[in-house]
């Protein structure tokens, strides 16, 4: 076990009952019995949680809606009292529970910033000092002086999360907010979680899985109100989609399987640099991976993937190939019944499984959808121009599904089916880069725009 000095947050035993009375005249005689009869039923939103938050480490929080995880917000913070066991947190909360936690409606933006940071515990002083970078952050200009009760819920979110990032937290609680918002705001927010991982310790919750794996060290999966897995976010965030894609009405058909291992150490855009850079140190050299068919996969295997390659123009297959370059992506079925309207997909992923781009069949067959008969293969060829890609390790993630895009059936799911590796890059700046079909600069002409 780590030292106390070493632990953020710790929770042993942790867990919230709820009395639920039948009728109200139950709470009365509840009351006059004192404990001596029982006329309730009891509701554990959260029972046996043990987990320890290491200072600077972030953890995230998956589950689906009726987990626990609410609940086990509020018990951190301390909105909650635990029925059982215990919580304790070594340093300055700031959290970010639900749009506008704490705020008056009929208060004014500036009034509620003042008591909403002073239950974080700053003083007047000190939220007298930092107001005018708070009402910065949040940008909402004149409504400041306005009752929040007449803001959008964008606004309360650009509010809440101003006066979070301005209390100097030791951790800070992240529960969905960045859920609503426009771009510009989501990206800012992004932007200060970022450098607050460098020097605290962040609890992040989210649905989007790929947030999670991007941002995250470890993630603890409730179900129940128990926790179902912790560990890597990977892992978890994979059981955990199919978990949600298996469903109680086909939980009997759906399966997971795989193990997990690591990768080995229309007509083309012709970037204007591409010799350049094929004869010089930052050639965008990609070494191709096997198809691995013993990936972690989920899915009813109504219809299987049996191979993922990729193939050159000629349909020649690839064991490296360099950025820009355009290939076909090929995944090869078989339908183990008979399958209606089937949807091949892919992504390519970073490291950090982060998606970067990837596609699928349902807009190409929408209108003319396709049948397979039972014991039948199928082949689907995605072509395409490939990016410029950072040096570092990739993966294509394939799926074969049946129904619409918003419907569907997922009949098999292979993460990381196929690895390939970039040696070498001229990318050194976003996720991608993209072929430049020129590049010019002029001088000695006025300056205009």
């Amino acid at each position: 076990m780590s030292s106390d000095a070493e632990i953020a947050i710790r929770a042993e035993g942790l867990g919230k009952a709820y009395a639920i009375f039948k009728r109200p005249q139950d709470r009365l005689k509840q009351m006059l019995v004192r404990g001596r009869r029982r006329y309730y039923d009891e509701y554990w939103a959260l029972r046996g949680v043990d987990l320890e938050v290491r200072r600077g480490e972030t953890v995230g929080l998956i589950g689906r809606n009726g987990s626990g995880k609410s609940t086990f917000l509020q018990l951190l913070c301390g909105t909650l009292t635990p029925t059982s066991g215990r919580i304790s947190v070594n340093g300055r909360i700031a959290a970010l529970l639900e749009l506008g936690a704490g705020f008056n409606p009929e208060f004014t933006g500036r009034e509620n910033v003042y008591l909403a940071a002073s239950v974080l515990g700053l003083s007047n002083e000190q939220i007298h000092e930092r107001y005018a970078s708070i009402t910065e952050f949040a940008g909402i200009g004149d409504f400041v002086e306005q009752p929040v009760k007449l803001y959008s819920s964008g606004m309360y979110a650009r509010l809440a999360f101003a006066v979070a990032a301005h209390v100097d937290a030791d951790i800070m609680i992240v529960d969905e907010i960045l859920a609503v918002g426009d771009a510009a705001f989501t990206q800012k927010c992004m932007r200060f979680i970022h450098r607050f991982k460098e020097r605290g310790t962040l609890f992040f919750v989210s649905h989007d899985t790929g947030q999670m794996v991007n941002l995250c060290d470890r993630v603890v999966w409730l179900e129940s109100g128990t926790v179902r897995a912790i560990g890597e976010p990977k892992d978890v965030c994979h059981d955990y989609l199919a978990d949600l894609y298996s469903g109680p009405e086909n939980a009997d058909s759906f399966r997971i399987g795989g193990s997990r291992k690591r990768s080995a150490d229309a007509a083309p855009v012709q970037d204007s640099r591409a010799e350049l850079l094929k004869s010089s140190q930052h050639r965008n050299e990609i070494e191709i991976f096997d198809f691995d068919l013993n990936a972690p996969w989920f899915g009813e295997r109504g219809a299987s993937i049996a191979d993922v390659r990729l193939l050159d123009t000629q349909h020649n297959l690839l064991t490296s190939l360099e950025g820009g370059e355009e290939v076909i992506l090929q995944v090869t079925c078989r339908a183990e019944k008979d399958v209606f309207q089937p949807i091949v997909g892919f992504y390519v992923r970073d490291r950090l499984g982060q998606n970067l781009f990837g596609d699928n069949t349902y807009l190409t067959y929408r209108l003319d959808p396709l049948s397979v008969p039972a014991g039948s293969g199928f082949v689907t060829r995605f072509r395409f121009q490939l990016p410029y890609l950072p040096s570092g390790d990739f993966s294509i993630t394939v799926a074969v599904a049946e129904g619409t895009q918003s419907d569907h059936v997922q009949h098999h799911w292979i993460e990381d089916a196929l690895f390939f590796k970039v040696h070498s890059s001229h990318v050194v700046q976003g996720l991608v880069g993209i072929p430049m079909l020129d590049i010019a600069m002029e001088t000695g002409g006025p300056a205009r725009p």
